[in-house]
């Protein structure tokens, strides 16, 4: 499974707090329309992706909420989850009223509403001037966002401190959208590339339902086997496979694992 998630030309990534043995652990997901890949480890960051052994050597795009620790990874091409976006956005238009923010906001509605209508035609991104006309918007809006956050002015040398400076919500937002216009608007460029991360998202779902449910895993082991037989049911559920028999043919060696070229399905029951 983890083998054919990292040859997949756009996957979905994504970590969340799962506790294990009375300690926090992280549960990591890859996955895309067809195949889903768990795993557990202490870490969150680098140290845990270069152990889970996908992102060290993906050369699609993978589509994340933006934790830095994504963007160590050079040989990928990168696309951040505009739904994350757009609360952030809504978050600094009723906190920090902000006028590029709301403008920033319809920006990308407008964006995905061209991308939407231009699909059913097969294109495969935006014609050129459309593209140019959304990406002089989005600088504008940039542009908007530093002058309405500008940096502190510094009178006296600042004091030496671990971590970086402190800033406010709208402003770390602008710096991360002035950092990374081409991660923002892959959806834009590539009409394979999804607006957001609800992908993995889901697929951490269930997951998380079953920490809610019995709240922790008493072993690693078990948190590792859970994982395991989940990704195994994920996997059939979306290639339209019986539960059943994907689980007989898992524990007999033999798991399911979508054809290269297969598409996605209908569950089978």
């Amino acid at each position: 499974m983890k083998a054919q998630v990292t040859q997949a030309e756009v996957a979905h990534f994504d970590e969340s707090g799962l506790r294990v043995t009375g300690h926090l652990q992280w549960v990591h997901v890859a996955s895309t329309d067809r195949l889903t890949y768990y795993a557990v480890h202490p870490k969150r960051g680098p140290l845990a992706m270069n152990a889970l052994g996908i992102l060290p050597d993906f050369k699609g795009t993978a589509v994340h909420d933006a934790l830095p620790a994504y963007f160590q990874y050079p040989e990928a091409t990168h696309s951040l989850c505009n739904s994350h976006l757009l609360r952030e956005l809504q978050f600094i238009s009723e906190r920090y009223p902000q006028a590029w923010g709301s403008g920033m906001t319809t920006l990308l509605l407008d964006i995905k509403h061209a991308v939407d209508e231009a699909q059913p035609q097969a294109a495969t991104d935006l014609m050129s001037e459309r593209r140019q006309a959304f990406e002089a918007r989005y600088a504008a809006l940039v542009t908007q966002g530093l002058e309405a956050n500008p940096a502190p002015a510094q009178t006296e040398p600042p004091v030496k401190r671990r971590g970086r400076v402190k800033q406010t919500p709208p402003k770390n937002l602008r710096d991360r959208l002035n950092a990374h216009p081409r991660e923002v608007l892959a959806f834009m460029y590539d009409f394979k590339v999804p607006f957001d991360n609800n992908q993995a998202e889901r697929d951490l779902r269930m997951v998380k339902l079953k920490q809610k449910v019995s709240g922790t895993f008493r072993t690693v082991a078990g948190a590792e086997r859970f994982c395991q037989i989940r990704g195994d049911i994920s996997t059939a559920r979306k290639n339209g496979q019986r539960v059943s028999a994907a689980l007989q043919a898992a524990w007999a060696g033999s798991p399911f694992i979508p054809a290269a070229n297969s598409t996605p399905a209908a569950e089978a029951g």
